[in-house]
């Protein structure tokens, strides 16, 4: 009887030691890859591809440790090809076909952690890019997460870094000549804080002239300041000069008397109304510690391989020492090992924080 439990445990034993050490490995893995990794840009795809296969390494493992036979072992084998083939089959619409749009946006690179995107009736700063979903935050401060698959199969309208058109739409009346609206927009761009303005008639109507102004923005993260600012120039403009910014529709719902005119008095220059805190600062939080912490992340792998570029150089001339060289790459070294621990302090809080929002 004894026997028979020794054999019986025994034969369990290899299967027991496979299962604990598959599970202890994955259990470390998703603590070191998942929950304590990284989150710049380029890593995360990588961290839950090799999970991914981790996880099918240790399953496979499991089955070959089965104390059966090796018929329906190598059964247990197919039977597993089989379900994977399967599920990849059945899921191709929607997993593997996210995972490959992921594959697809990191190869093309249209837009990094930090950028405006807007997809259809979607606009906000990128702040995660995954293996099957990217998040971005809305200018309500919400956290819209869009497959890949969906990027992928609608046009990404990306806000360029290193500066945009902002632009204002208003409609006139034929009564104002062009000639008179047009340097009153372009100064309301320059008002605005925009470089070289310009004025562009869209169409002409039946019943009003519709111009734009626009000009180039430097600032890409005070967008939605400078939009309204801009459109708050322009009414300046247009009502110190005496013009009214008055629809037909407005006309036909009330009726006004002959010389009577609806116009909002010009703005005092004594009143500083664009003296107010920028909401991008408060809208965009989350965008901007992920933007951040992207390129906190790239300078820190800069300054790693600059030191260890210095400790190839001080092997290699390890027989010429106390040259004006050697002082200068040790001091290049401390320097930059320095801010490597700062750089790491840095982001393990930053890190901390981003998850927690």
């Amino acid at each position: 009887m004894t026997d028979t439990i020794i054999n019986t445990i025994s034969g369990y034993l290899p299967l027991l030691v496979v299962l604990a050490a598959s599970v202890f490995t994955l259990s470390i893995c998703h603590l070191l890859l998942i929950r304590r990794a990284d989150k710049s840009e380029g890593s995360s795809l990588l961290r839950q591809l090799t999970m991914l296969l981790l996880t099918v390494v240790a399953v496979i493992s499991v089955i070959l440790a089965l104390p059966i036979a090796e018929g329906p072992k190598g059964d247990l084998l197919g039977l597993l090809g089989l379900v994977l083939t399967g599920v990849f089959a059945l899921s191709s619409t929607t997993f593997v076909a996210n995972a490959m749009a992921g594959f697809m946006l990191r190869t093309v690179k249209s837009f990094n952690l930090g950028d405006f995107v807007r997809v259809n009736q979607h606009f906000g700063r990128v702040t995660e890019r995954g293996l099957f979903h990217t998040e971005i935050q809305s200018e309500d401060r919400d956290l819209i997460t869009l497959p890949n698959l969906y990027l992928t199969a609608h046009p990404v309208e990306v806000v360029r870094a290193s500066g945009t058109v902002i632009s204002c739409d208003l409609s006139l009346g034929y009564d104002i000549a062009y000639f008179q609206v047009e340097p009153l927009l372009k100064q309301a761009g320059i008002d605005a804080g925009l470089e070289e303005p310009f004025v562009q008639i869209l169409a002409l109507g039946d019943d009003a002239i519709t111009y734009k102004v626009a000009g180039f923005c430097a600032e890409v993260k005070y967008i939605l300041t400078l939009r309204t600012r801009l459109r708050k120039k322009v009414l300046d403009q247009l009502h110190g000069a005496d013009i009214e910014i008055v629809s037909p529709n407005f006309i036909n719902q009330r009726r006004l008397e002959v010389g009577e005119r609806k116009l909002a008095p010009a703005q005092s220059s004594a009143v500083q109304a664009d003296d107010i805190r920028a909401p991008e600062q408060s809208i965009f939080d989350k965008a901007d510690r992920a933007e951040k912490i992207d390129a906190l992340g790239k300078e820190l792998a800069t300054l790693k391989d600059e030191v260890r570029s210095i400790d190839k150089m001080e092997k290699v001339d390890k027989f010429d020492d106390g040259n004006d060289d050697d002082l200068a790459n040790d001091a290049r070294q401390h320097q930059a090992e320095q801010r490597i621990k700062h750089l790491e302090n840095i982001l393990r809080v930053a890190k901390q924080n981003h998850k927690e929002d």
